[in-house]
């Protein structure tokens, strides 16, 4: 592990000096590596999936750790679309002259070498070692180990790119053992050589690397998502955008959990609401104005507020009005990303100004809390803390800044 430290510190040097020509060259070889090495990508794959099989893995774990010839060719091209992204190095932020003559310039510079541990999925591989390149990064890669030989065809393509592209191949690594002491050992022992950690996984993980980590970590630990129906909601899109939140996706982080519902119109909207809900196969949970206007409902316990179901559940309260709310969004909420349906222009400026979430969305579902959706090309997860990233996390928030200062002789009196 410390050999992996030291490989990638020297390499993040080297990469901070490489323009974007070459970084973006690394990308595009990466990117045809995929292509050449599709069948033996998925060839690795299969005999991930056996094990998972053997070993009783739920259905929806082997669907995300599953992959076929349309998300190898979507793994080559997010990078593609990577490569189309501006160069997030080397931006002027700021810049202002002082009265003495100084001129100052803040610029963005790659974080340094970053740590990324994920779960499942081996198409995040391909995804966080492209952004980390992209803006300058070294990175050392944890994959899961039921993802752990097709997270190494993948790998193996990237390096493929950095050697084509003529930079150091420890710029991309992957550590090579499945023991779950390397996880603990590159979270407390390696602040010598990581500037910063993110996870990418289910609530244990996160929670564990929140709590060893002994560098900052970019993450969010639950997506308590809720959607708010304000009065003035238009039925059939409260319907469509709380089906959508729910049902596209049960078990992404931009799932939404809770439905909040204004009691001025909550006899207009629930039936409608609820019954869409039902029909695709949704356990709804309410509380008592719930379950009086619709007696099929499920009662709906304390626990339910703050629950990340990541499944087919929803919990649905009946509120006074928009300050009740947000008190309960602040109350149980995550931080993640709020929805709000409202025809009302003002109600809707009211929550963005006094909710504080990471993502807030008006007449718009959940799911679309991710990066590729807002335009960041990809992303290695959704930030939930105020300091430096918060949101998708991209290639600008793998940057940080530092000041230039331009003199022409001055001393400091």
């Amino acid at each position: 592990m410390n050999a992996l430290g030291k490989s990638a510190r020297a390499a993040a040097g080297e990469l901070a000096r490489c323009d974007s020509d070459q970084r973006d060259a690394a990308l595009r070889h990466a990117a045809a590596a995929i292509r050449a090495q599709s069948e033996a990508i998925l060839s690795a794959n299969a005999k991930d999936m056996r094990a998972a099989e053997a070993r009783g893995q739920s259905g929806a774990m082997l669907d995300r750790l599953a992959l076929d010839e349309e998300r190898v060719e979507a793994m080559a091209c997010g990078l593609d679309t990577i490569v189309t992204l501006p160069d997030p190095v080397g931006r002027v932020l700021a810049e202002w002259e002082r009265p003495n003559g100084l001129k100052i310039q803040r610029v963005t510079v790659p974080l340094g070498v970053i740590g990324i541990i994920y779960e499942s999925r081996p198409n995040v591989t391909a995804d966080a070692a492209g952004l980390c390149l992209k803006s300058g990064n070294a990175v050392i890669l944890r994959g899961g180990s039921e993802s752990f030989h097709s997270s190494q065809a993948i790998y193996r393509c990237l390096t493929t790119g950095l050697s084509a592209a003529g930079i150091d191949q420890a710029a991309v690594q992957m550590v090579p053992t499945t023991d779950r002491e390397a996880v603990g050992y590159l979270l407390s022992s390696m602040a010598g050589y990581l500037d910063v950690v993110v996870p990418r996984g289910g609530k244990s993980l996160i929670k564990r690397v929140q709590e060893e980590a002994r560098v900052p970590v970019i993450g969010h630990l639950e997506g308590i998502c809720h959607v708010y129906l304000h009065e003035s909601a238009e039925t059939e899109m409260a319907k469509d955008i709380v089906l959508n939140a729910k049902m596209r996706r049960t078990g992404i982080c931009g799932a939404a959990e809770t439905v909040l519902v204004d009691r001025a119109a909550a006899e207009r909207l629930l039936p409608v609401v609820i019954a869409a809900l039902s029909d695709a196969g949704c356990e709804v949970r309410g509380d008592k104005e719930v379950q009086e206007l619709m007696p099929g409902v499920v009662a709906a316990t304390e626990e339910d507020w703050s629950t990340e179901y990541l499944d087919a559940i929803i919990s649905i309260r009946v509120v006074d009005d928009i300050l009740q709310a947000m008190e309960h969004i602040r109350h149980y909420g995550s931080g993640h990303t709020e929805s709000i349906v409202a025809g009302d222009d003002e109600a809707a400026t009211r929550f963005f100004a006094d909710v504080d979430s990471a993502i807030l969305l008006h007449n718009a579902s959940t799911q679309f809390a991710d990066g590729g959706e807002f335009g960041m090309g990809a992303e290695i997860g959704i930030a939930t803390g105020r300091i430096h990233a918060r949101g998708p996390v991209g290639t600008e928030q793998l940057t940080s800044y530092k000041y230039v200062v331009r003199g022409s002789g001055q001393t400091r009196p």
